[in-house]
């Protein structure tokens, strides 16, 4: 390897180098953050060289070093999902023009067999990580929702998304094998803690597969595809976010996104409901703002549908990556929330 891919592998030269500072750094120190179970992600507290600096040297304090899993099934994943090369190709093409909040990148690589890969991120403490355990209401998701209007108006109906190999990728044959299956395993191990109703939504989506992922979304554009609040990093004061992990980015509906989000953020499912269409029109109101004139009526269809997303994903990734106690419990959560929504929306009947 020509790049280092772990916190053990990197010299002090390196990362003083790729920070634009050679041979100003002494060393640093790695610690593990986030909850991430697809990569893993250390900050590294920097130690520089006293003495006079030129002006405007960048010298951060932290950066954030993000590396392949060390587990083999989320790594094996990855690669035939396009994970990584998806998130490093986000910051190299798209993330600075885009103007959607997001770390600044210092440094990416990534090798032909698109596994080994390394991203040299801005620390953007003392911002937090959402808690999807916990959740957050909508007042608590205003920003997040702007945030993601900036994101999906960049290349609203643009043809240039056809013109991105890596974000054209269609998984759509690895889905149709797979899922079924994962389906399966899922039910089996989350059937004491989901309800039969909410089990049985999967079962609805393994039905309908082939409806579900040849639908064509009213509008198309670039989407997060994983967006909830631990991919989320918050200010103190809430009034402002982040958005991060970037290896599901994708083409596909904005709607589908902000369904998600909602879908898997908010808890008590009485107030999720009265929460859905406020949500939609503020993301609407956001997207006039951005410069794009939104189709209310086939974006809403496309939000009921979306709702159906939030469970996909808890299915598909929970059999997939390192399995923990909190994976076990957030996943069981993605689609716990999203399932109701889901019920409630008619999500299905709509395919």
């Amino acid at each position: 390897m020509s790049f280092p891919t772990s916190p053990d592998a990197i010299s002090a030269e390196w990362l003083g180098v790729v920070l634009g500072q050679s041979g100003r750094l002494k060393g640093f120190t790695a610690a593990q953050v986030g909850t991430g179970q697809m990569c893993d992600s250390y900050r590294l507290t920097l130690d520089w060289q006293d003495g006079d600096w030129p002006d405007g040297a960048d010298a951060p304090a932290t950066v954030i070093a993000k590396c392949p899993s060390h587990d083999e099934a989320s790594r094996n994943i990855a690669k035939l999902t396009g994970t990584y090369v998806k998130e490093v190709s986000w910051y190299r093409e798209l993330a600075a023009a885009s103007g959607v909040p997001a770390p600044r990148c210092h440094h990416s690589e990534i090798a032909d067999d698109e596994v080994e890969f390394i991203l040299i991120l801005s620390d953007l403490a003392p911002a937090r990580q959402g808690d999807q355990l916990a959740g957050l209401g909508l007042n608590g998701l205003v920003p997040c929702i702007a945030a993601a209007a900036k994101l999906h108006a960049h290349l609203w109906n643009d043809p240039r998304l056809a013109q991105m190999p890596w974000l054209a990728r269609d998984n759509g044959d690895l889905v149709r094998a797979l899922f079924p299956q994962l389906y399966l395993g899922f039910r089996e191990r989350y059937a004491a803690r989901l309800a039969p109703e909410i089990l049985d939504v999967g079962a609805g989506i393994v039905a309908r597969l082939d409806a579900y992922l040849a639908r064509e979304a009213a509008a198309r554009t670039l989407v997060h595809g994983d967006l909830r609040i631990d991919n989320i990093l918050f200010a103190p004061d809430g009034g402002a976010c982040w958005l991060v992990d970037w290896q599901t980015l994708g083409r596909g509906s904005g709607a589908t996104d902000l369904a998600y989000l909602v879908g898997t953020s908010i808890a008590d499912p009485c107030e999720r409901a009265a929460a859905d269409r406020p949500a939609f029109d503020h993301w609407l109101a956001a997207l006039g703002a951005n410069g794009v004139d939104p189709d209310p009526a086939a974006l809403w269809t496309d939000y009921r549908v979306g709702a159906l997303s939030g469970y996909f994903m808890a299915v598909f990734a929970s059999m997939n990556v390192e399995r923990t106690d909190r994976g076990d419990e957030m996943f069981a959560v993605m689609a716990e929330r999203p399932a109701r929504q889901a019920l409630a929306l008619g999500s299905l009947e709509l395919l």
